[in-house]
């Protein structure tokens, strides 16, 4: 199987940088999981494909949700990263499901086999969405879909997030990122058309609680922070934790232990085959 990966993703989320991944990233709101078991015509036990499956949040989350907890036959789960499938080997602890090395457009997966893909916080890092669109076709069965989601900031709810972000992004350098324009554009293209139905949207929005330490690692585990020197990134982190100091626009939680709320819209593409 020859492998494609975006040489940021391959380096960003190499071994030895997944467990503060795996401890930073949150999981996903209860409304989210809901919405999505909503989506397949089949009947359970259902057959899920996770692709970008990274260290397993998403995986874990579906797997505990009631509703889906007696849903689910199998679910393959699919990343590139071998260190990224070694934590999600040790974390997810559930017989139904599994993990092997692929892509967005390389999957492993047999004919008509999927009830259901699920691309949760991954998609941006597709080297060829013509390709991918055609593996999803091809794995899922007649009635099949597929759900792209992020658990996307909401800038606009608070400064110090506003704030946080333009401190990361000034180290992006052209890595590929969540653009909402970038995917309307893809899901007008022939090899998209030419499979699926238009694709329908939804937001939950999403209020984890968090904490400074919390924020700042999250900022540290983007896959491009993870690859500055010690020192660029010892100063970033400060730059970080300054933000936070001000605290512009915090919610708390409880402020004497220092919780209060992370703001996200969770997005959700869903796209039916036709």
């Amino acid at each position: 199987m020859t492998i494609k990966v975006h040489a940021i993703a391959q380096s960003g989320f190499e071994t030895g940088k997944n467990e503060l991944y795996d401890r930073a990233r949150p999981s996903y709101p209860a409304e989210s999981l809901s919405y999505i078991r909503q989506l397949p015509k089949s009947t359970a036990p259902l057959n899920v494909v996770e692709i970008g499956a990274g260290t397993g949040i998403f995986t874990r989350a579906l797997l505990s949700h009631p509703e889906w907890a007696t849903s689910i036959g199998a679910l393959r789960a699919v990343d590139p990263s071998d260190g990224m499938r070694d934590y999600w080997t040790k974390a997810v602890k559930d017989s139904r499901a599994s993990i092997v090395n692929g892509t967005f457009d390389n999957t492993g997966v047999e004919d008509g086999w999927a009830d259901l893909i699920i691309i949760a916080e991954a998609f941006h890092w597709c080297l060829d969405y013509g390709k991918a669109f055609a593996e999803f076709a091809r794995i899922t069965n007649k009635d099949g879909a597929f759900v792209l989601l992020w658990n996307h900031d909401d800038r606009a709810a608070a400064g110090w997030v506003e704030q946080v972000l333009g401190r990361i992004k000034a180290h992006q350098n052209g890595t590929p990122d969540f653009c909402f324009d970038l995917l309307r554009r893809t899901f007008s293209t022939p090899e998209y058309t030419a499979f699926f139905q238009p694709y329908e949207e939804k937001v939950c929005p999403y209020r984890p609680l968090t904490t400074d330490k919390i924020v700042i690692d999250r900022a540290l585990s983007w896959s491009y922070i993870t690859l500055l020197p010690p020192d660029e990134k010892a100063k970033f982190a400060e730059d970080i934790k300054g933000i936070l100091e001000g605290g512009d626009g915090k919610v708390w939680i409880n402020k004497k232990e220092g919780t209060y709320q992370y703001p996200y819209n969770t997005l959700l593409l869903v796209s039916r085959k036709k």
